[in-house]
């Protein structure tokens, strides 16, 4: 109650500051003092009169207070832009599109960023640590607006232009032979000998699989197929019970291989439910029916530490889902492909979605949705991510000197239980805070992202806001910014809390 009292104090200073301040950047009425129009002199004597511009900004702050403290009592009021518009409903309308438009990419950041600060970490000083290493300053010093252009450029205009006639040309398949080769003997590692062997065999099977790409034409007609499905399903329950609690858990093993086979069973059927109506309750349906399996399965196959079982085989469940689903948009691709509104030309570099395409047709909707994202998703996830892998190498290098990790080793643990139980926990700590902000500023939006690829935002509203001197709408932005980057800081103690026992409020 103290932390809430204190943050109504902070939400009430900073929106009193912002008000003052924006009342104060210009004159809302000068195009008006100088405009030729007979009804001039009457819309000043409106705007004066609405906006209460003949008081002092001090005061205004108080008629704007009042309509928020009117949402106590269900009246909530921020009043109108100058274009007369409710300021909620513009907000109502731009949350959603900020959400859809940095969600995606604040996830892959803090999942891939955590995830390879954590290897680096544990290769330290290895090939791959310097390698991760220089790609996390340079994308540091990426301006996002440059980064976003070269976007365009090639990853949109470039991948259109090869779409037309998808031919892999051998220099490019040497290229991405040699980059996967590279890649995957820096992140394996080992002895010289087994760095050229990985580089090798790695390279090679890139090469191989580049060319049946081309030669089954699956650039433009893809998919996964119930055989990499299956494979992938299995290799994730195998990856995550290895990470969750190791393969010498058998019966932990054998409940997420059980979910992955519910997917590889169920393949055929869930093509069928993928074309029937009511697209958005069968998903539900589907993804409660395979969370009820894992769950279940996990208490069949073990009778005593029941959670990580459960833990495992859920998040199996997920990926399988999302396999399913991916291969279904990959179904999709040559019908949305061949329809007028893209004409073989499916990577935008503009907008939120194409107006022209076919209303009525969910698939290709949704595909329609996710490729207005790939180009913003990525230069917004690229710069983050760069800032999680440091900031998670970091953590987890100064965890992994602490006295109760070599007490841990001394034990005789593995050092898979050692990483996962004993260090990883304690390294979320300071990215907590990073990733609560982060999250919750979602709703924020991206004020330089979303002008580049012409998205209507919030941080559109905001720029807007600036150059209107739109009080209102800017104050209806700080509003909701503010008490979201306080919730974010409560949110932040009470994680503290949750990962660390010895952290209680008041000690």
């Amino acid at each position: 109650m103290r932390r809430l009292g204190t943050m109504l104090i902070v939400l009430f200073g900073s929106t009193f500051i912002v008000f003052n301040l924006g009342a104060n950047m210009g004159d809302p009425l000068e195009a008006l003092r100088i405009s030729q129009d007979p009804k001039a002199h009457q819309l000043i004597l409106v705007m004066t009169r609405e906006l209460h511009l003949d008081v002092p900004s001090p005061i205004r702050y108080f008629y704007w207070l009042r309509g928020v403290l009117a949402g106590f009592v269900g009246q909530l009021d921020l009043g109108r832009t100058r274009d007369g518009l409710d300021v909620i409903a513009q907000l109502g309308d731009a949350i959603p599109t900020s959400i859809r438009l940095v969600a995606l990419a604040t996830l892959l950041a803090i999942v891939l960023g955590i995830s390879i600060g954590i290897v680096t970490a544990l290769r330290q000083y290895s090939r791959f640590d310097y390698a991760v290493t220089f790609y996390a300053f340079l994308c540091f010093s990426l301006p996002v607006f440059w980064f976003a252009v070269l976007l365009k450029q090639f990853l949109a205009i470039g991948f259109n232009n090869f779409l037309a006639n998808p031919e892999v040309t051998t220099p490019w398949v040497i290229g991405l032979s040699l980059i996967s080769g590279v890649f995957w003997a820096a992140v394996i590692g080992g002895s010289r000998a087994r760095v050229w062997s990985i580089f090798g065999i790695s390279a090679g099977s890139t090469a191989g699989i580049i060319i049946l790409m081309g030669a089954v034409q699956w650039f433009t007609n893809p998919g996964l197929g119930i055989a990499l499905v299956g494979l992938f399903s299995i290799g994730a329950a195998v990856a995550i019970t290895q990470l969750s609690t190791g393969l010498s858990n058998r019966r932990t093993l054998y409940s997420a291989l059980s979910v992955a086979g519910l997917g590889i069973v169920l393949y055929y059927p869930l093509q069928w439910v993928a074309d029937q109506k009511h697209h958005f309750q069968n998903g539900l349906l589907v993804a409660a029916l395979f969370a009820a399996f894992a769950v279940a399965i996990s208490f069949v196959f073990n009778k005593i530490d029941r959670g990580p079982a459960v833990r495992t085989s859920v998040i199996t469940a997920v990926i399988v889902l999302l396999l399913l689903f991916v291969d279904k948009l990959m179904q999709t691709w040559p019908g949305y492909m061949a329809t007028d509104a893209v004409n073989y030309r499916p990577v935008p570099t503009v907008g939120q979605v194409n107006d022209l395409l076919e209303p009525g047709n969910f698939w290709n909707s949704t595909l329609d949705t996710l490729m207005h994202l790939v180009l913003p998703t990525i230069a917004l996830a690229i710069i983050s991510f760069a800032g999680y892998v440091r900031y998670a190498r970091g953590s987890l290098l100064e965890v992994l000197n602490q006295d109760y990790i070599r007490t841990a080793r001394a034990k005789g643990l593995t050092e898979r239980t050692v990483i996962m139980r004993h260090a990883f926990r304690n390294t979320l700590i300071p990215l907590t805070t990073i990733m609560v902000s982060d999250i919750v500023g979602i709703i924020g939006g991206a004020v330089i992202t979303e002008s580049i690829f012409g998205w209507i935002g919030m941080g559109s509203l905001f720029r807007g806001a600036l150059n209107s001197l739109d009080l209102n709408m800017l104050m209806g932005i700080s509003l909701v910014t503010a008490s979201l980057a306080m919730i974010a800081n409560l949110l932040a103690d009470l994680l503290y809390s949750a990962l660390d026992p010895r952290i209680r409020a008041g000690k």
